[in-house]
């Protein structure tokens, strides 16, 4: 069996795609650019492990809640309105975080960038869609991660060097500027809403109904669960509780745990292409991919839990490297929404698909603190290597969550394919006709 040859890229397309992008990138490093100032905030604003955490968590939790008010924004008003506001509010929040006279206004300001950051990577991703040829999407999507991870190291490079160098409000004005100037970046390229009117008002439905809507819809559904049950391990590690397990409960230097944490993005970056070529030379096979990584991903956390001792380093690198792959592998969450999403309802189906992985992070963020809290001596600020087995190990609800999820989801998508004459093979079958060959 041959395929048609892919349609030629145009210009404009790449031309879209290179600014998106990089509005992407500036929304990364606003996203991340407090992973690199938590030592600095904590004497800036007088506040304790907790509270520092909260800062992140609002963050999170205010990006997830918007992920579907971003994406009926989109379906209505288009890609170029959306990234525009999410600019100038994540330049507001920079600002303000830049000035911040107490820890209030720091939350205040983490929950700007947080809702500024909701519509750009969903917007992109509905960019790639519209102006790339199907077979190329899935790794278009990828590569537009991957540049999202090259923000993330941006963040712990250069902006850690103005940080240590220039101070807190220059740091935090500089990315407030930052914003400004990809907010009016956008404006250069032609970003027009591909929907005509009659189209954009059907797509004007309340938020309600989008939840609703998506949640009804198998395929849209599988893509939840799938990007849910991909980065929440990375982002529970990265975001709070890798640097601490690292140092208390491993025995690392500051040093080794930076080395850790950079490894992960790195296994990111490299892996993000593979799966993209593997998802759109698989289509059907896409929750195949999103199920082994869950099981090599639980493999991973069990070869560093079950032993009652520190792990050799090398084993750590291991550890962090297939945890980072989830970050990529949830991305074919957002292939699902393109597959099964009707087009005038993507940007919606986008968010609702993104929700699904920060929801599970908030809960593994979470859970892992009560249960830390629960274990250890009271009024205890560093836990034991013990404590931390006992706390890591509550992460297999989630997983249980996300597999179960994907499993009925898929159940429900081939079904619905069947009454339409679209049937998937099973691996059996698959299996017997590649040795027929």
């Amino acid at each position: 069996m041959t395929h048609a040859p892919t349609p030629a890229v145009s210009r404009t397309a790449w031309t879209i795609f290179i600014i998106a992008s990089i509005t992407y990138f500036v929304a990364v490093v606003h996203r991340t650019a407090l992973g690199v100032a938590g030592v600095q905030a904590a004497d800036r604003f007088g506040i304790e492990a907790t509270a520092l955490a909260m800062l992140a968590v609002v963050q999170i939790a205010v990006y997830a809640a918007m992920q579907v008010p971003a994406g009926t924004m989109l379906d209505r008003w288009g890609a170029a309105h959306v990234m525009v506001a999410g600019s100038l509010v994540m330049a507001a929040g920079q600002a303000l975080m830049a000035f911040a006279p107490s820890f209030g206004w720091a939350l205040v300001a983490r929950a700007l960038i947080g809702a500024g950051d909701a519509p750009i990577f969903i917007a992109v991703t509905r960019l790639v869609a519209q102006h790339f040829p199907p077979r190329r999407v899935p790794v278009m999507v990828q590569v537009t991660g991957l540049i999202g991870q090259a923000g993330q190291l941006a963040t712990a490079i250069p902006v850690a060097f103005v940080l240590h160098h220039a101070g807190w409000a220059p740091t935090f004005g500089g990315l407030g500027a930052l914003g400004l100037v990809a907010a009016v970046s956008v404006f250069w390229v032609p970003l027009r809403p591909t929907l005509g009117k009659r189209e954009r008002a059907a797509a004007s439905f309340s938020i309600a109904d989008a939840l609703k809507t998506h949640w009804r819809t198998p395929g849209v559904r599988l893509g939840f669960w799938s990007h849910f049950l991909g980065p929440f391990s990375a982002n529970t590690v990265a975001l709070l509780w890798g640097v601490p397990y690292f140092t208390t409960g491993q025995g690392r230097s500051e040093a080794e745990a930076s080395a850790l944490l950079t490894a992960m993005v790195i296994s990111n970056i490299l892996i993000g292409p593979v799966i993209g070529a593997l998802t759109a030379r698989h289509p059907m096979r896409r929750s195949w991919l999103v199920l082994g990584a869950a099981v090599v991903t639980a493999l991973a956390w069990a070869a560093i839990l079950i032993p009652t001792t520190p792990r050799p380093f090398w084993q750590l690198l291991v550890f962090v490297a297939v945890v980072g792959a989830g970050g990529p592998m949830s991305l074919i969450g957002m292939d699902f929404a393109r597959s099964f999403a009707a087009q005038h309802r993507a940007g919606s189906a986008n968010g609702f698909v993104n929700m699904g992985g920060f929801v599970a992070s908030i809960i593994s963020l979470l859970l892992v603190g009560v249960v830390l809290q629960v274990v250890s001596p009271a009024g205890a600020t560093t836990y034991t290597l013990g404590e931390y087995r006992i706390a890591f190990a509550a992460l297999i609800v989630p997983w249980l969550i996300g597999v179960l999820g994907v499993i009925s989801s898929r159940r429900e998508t081939r079904a619905l394919m069947a009454a339409e004459g679209t049937v998937v093979p099973t691996v059996r079958e698959v299996w017997r006709r590649y040795r027929e060959r």
